[in-house]
């Protein structure tokens, strides 16, 4: 027997370094209590996925299939995206939901940043003004919906109408008019939403340097200046946020159009979170909740994108 043959039978086993580290990440791992954090999050984990990656799985199956929930879905493959993408509907949806963001952009977003600049200078009953800013925020959402309706009423003896007549105007028939029905939306949206962002921006106010307001005024800067070249440069990154929440939550505007208008007059204020409802639950008893899903699998996807394009574009401002 060679000295090769009597060696191999008592040679030791091999243990790769590779192999070796990972053992030893993983006992030190089970040390540092890592076992025990899993299983405190164990629930969370288990109640996340049930309730929100379920969901958009079970949505990316529903998007393929023909079903209204009752009876035996059938696969239809990209049928449900081509016939949502050929309803003439869509495009009216898509640029009724562009004009609704655009109206809030240009006042739902600045009006919040002022209230809260103006507030932050006032030295007495800061709490009362801020109370009040932030009061619709505690309004539910449907009982303000019905209370402005009340206010948009189209006769003579509406309240906005009433108001107008003293100085000669109107009356205006607010939600039955194709003119006026998207921005008359758009008032009561900023209403209702301007107390949070406010309180937002009162609370990163508070971050603010005060040396920096003190350096500005004895450079003789007004307050546009002050506001211009102290506060907006120091709220860039909370300007950014909220402005890309701001566009999310326009892009998926469904209560107001429901509650005053349901879409009307002539569609003028039909959204795209308000067409994937008439999908659903708008025709029958029997919805095309495949054609639904499809359409906010499609939402979904251009909200990410845009999100994504967004902080792409504004990662260098918003570091600077």
């Amino acid at each position: 027997m060679s000295v090769i043959d009597r060696a191999a039978p008592d040679a030791p086993a091999v243990r790769t370094p590779d192999g070796g580290r990972r053992r030893g990440a993983v006992r030190r791992w089970l040390r540092g209590n890592g076992l025990a954090s899993l299983i405190f999050l164990l629930p969370m984990l288990i109640a996340f996925g049930v309730f929100s990656w379920y969901p958009i799985v079970r949505s990316l199956v529903m998007s393929v299939q023909q079903t209204n929930l009752v009876s035996p879905a059938e696969f239809v493959g990209l049928d449900n995206y081509t016939y949502v993408l050929q309803d003439p509907d869509l495009w009216t949806a898509v640029r009724n939901t562009g004009y609704f963001a655009g109206l809030a952009l240009v006042f739902g977003y600045p009006v919040p940043l002022a209230l809260a600049v103006l507030m932050s200078e006032v030295r007495r009953w800061r709490g009362v003004f801020t109370a009040l800013a932030y009061l619709p925020v505690v309004v539910p959402p449907v009982v303000a919906v019905l209370l402005w309706k009340f206010f948009y009423d189209g006769g003579p003896t509406g309240v906005f109408n009433t108001v107008l007549g003293w100085v000669g105007l109107g009356p205006f028939a607010w939600l039955n008019s194709s003119s006026l029905a998207m921005p008359s939306l758009v008032l009561e949206a900023t209403w209702a939403a301007a107390g949070g962002t406010v309180i937002i921006y009162l609370a990163a106010l508070t971050a603010v340097p005060p040396e920096l307001y003190d350096a500005a005024e004895v450079d003789g800067a007004s307050i546009w200046q002050k506001v211009w070249h102290v506060t907006l440069p120091q709220l860039r990154g909370v300007l950014l946020v909220t402005l890309i929440l701001q566009l999310i939550g326009t892009a998926q505007v469904f209560l107001e159009p429901y509650l005053f208008t349901g879409g009307g007059p002539s569609n003028a204020t039909l959204t795209v979170l308000l067409l994937i409802y008439n999908y659903a639950f708008g025709s029958s008893l029997s919805g095309d909740f495949g054609a639904a899903t499809a359409a906010s699998v499609m939402l979904a996807v251009v909200l990410a994108l845009l999100s994504a394009l967004y902080f792409r574009l504004t990662r260098s401002w918003s570091q600077s």
